[in-house]
C-alpha cells in the first residue's frame, strides 16, 4: 500500500485522480516555514533599521554608544532576504509515487 506525500488517508469524492496530486502539490508549496521565517524576519528587519535610523543619542548612550537597533536591524533584514532567497533558488519538490 503507497501513499502520496501530503496524502491524509483514503481519496475523498473531491479529489479526483488527477485533481488529488495537483492538491498535495499545491498544499505543499502553500506551507513553505522559509516563506514564514523569512517574512518574519524581514519586516522586522525593516522596523528596526527605521527605528536605528531615528535614535537619539541618549538611547545609544543606553548601548554603550552602539546604536544597537541599526545593527540588529539589519542582521534581521539579511537573515529573512536569504530565507526568502533559499525558497527562490531551492523551491519545495513533491515527489509523487505513480500507482502500481
Amino acid at each position: 500500500m503507497s501513499h502520496e506525500v501530503g496524502s491524509t488517508g483514503p481519496s475523498t469524492p473531491s479529489s479526483g485522480s488527477t485533481g488529488g496530486s495537483v492538491a498535495s502539490s499545491a498544499a505543499a508549496k502553500l506551507f513553505d516555514l522559509r516563506v514564514l521565517i523569512g517574512g518574519l524576519f524581514t519586516r522586522y528587519g525593516v522596523v528596526l533599521v527605521v527605528a536605528g535610523l531615528f535614535a537619539r543619542e541618549a538611547e545609544r548612550q543606553k548601548a554603550a554608544g552602539i546604536n544597537i537597533n541599526l545593527w540588529m536591524g539589519l542582521g534581521m533584514l539579511v537573515l529573512g532576504l536569504l530565507f526568502l532567497l533559499w525558497r527562490r533558488v531551492r523551491p519545495l519538490k513533491v515527489s509523487l509515487r505513480e500507482p502500481d
